[in-house]
């Protein structure tokens, strides 16, 4: 699936990034057609990252959008269609959250509701300025069962909380503050912010960023260090890294 178009989305894999774009004009609602979609390119994704050396996948926006996006459809939200939409946006949300390399949102607009827990599922997240992030669905009288899960690791309870108590969005400066994301940038810089980050995963090794990623989640030491002394200093690059900065030379990767 190095490139694959579909109704929604695009997806393409560019030297070592995958760029998942959402496009379902004009606010990005996601509805479970979205889904659907969004499910087989993820899954697809996956695999993809399991052949070849994928460092970081961007989950972005089309870019003429005013919104990241604004939410999944309050339509697909009714008795007859919640038991298909609520199970299938968590399997979506759990497989990006589950990716095997770093991912990364980029969010040049408001991210509200199920927007904001797709961005939520990713490792980093760099926004412009002008953006927002906020869970309304307390004001439907629904709850945000991503944003519950995954908010009060993210910025503690007690925001969590408030955030999903209230329903107000915050603005990316102080979503940055607390940590819900990584950096807020004027809009122009957006970009060139995201290019230069994604520049740097690139010149990872794609064994190592999976295996760190995977330490990272682990949370417990005797676990991490059975990983890195069994299968990281199992990869060639893990020897690489080492014998070229003894050698002060560049490291080249194989990436396993």
């Amino acid at each position: 699936m190095t490139e694959t178009n579909f109704q929604f989305l695009d997806w393409r894999l560019d030297d070592g990034a995958g760029v998942l774009t959402l496009k379902r004009p004009p606010l990005n609602v996601i509805n479970i057609a979205m889904l659907r979609e969004l499910a087989t390119a993820l899954e697809a994704a996956t695999q993809d990252t399991a052949r070849q050396a994928t460092r970081v996948l961007v989950l972005r926006a089309e870019s003429t959008f005013r919104m990241f996006s604004a939410g999944v459809d309050v339509a697909d939200h009714t008795a007859d269609k919640v038991g298909e939409m609520i199970p299938l946006f968590d399997r979506v949300c759990q497989t990006l959250a589950d990716f095997p390399t770093p991912t990364l949102a980029v969010v040049h607009g408001h991210a509200l509701g199920g927007g904001c827990e797709l961005a939520l599922c990713c490792d980093l997240i760099v926004a412009a300025e002008g953006a927002n992030f906020g869970q309304p669905e307390i004001k439907l009288a629904t709850v945000a069962p991503i944003a519950a899960l995954r908010l009060p690791g993210l910025v503690g309870y007690r925001r969590a909380a408030e955030m999903l108590f209230t329903g107000e969005a915050m603005n990316a400066a102080e979503a940055a503050r607390i940590g819900l994301i990584n950096r807020a940038v004027p809009s122009g810089e957006l970009n060139a912010t995201a290019d230069q980050l994604i520049g740097k995963l690139r010149g990872m090794s794609a064994a190592a960023l999976r295996l760190c990623k995977r330490a990272v989640r682990l949370g417990r030491l005797p676990a991490i260090e059975q990983l890195y002394l069994d299968e990281l200093m199992a990869t060639g690059d893990a020897h690489e890294g080492v014998a070229s900065f003894i050698e002060k030379r560049a490291p080249v990767w194989a990436n396993q």
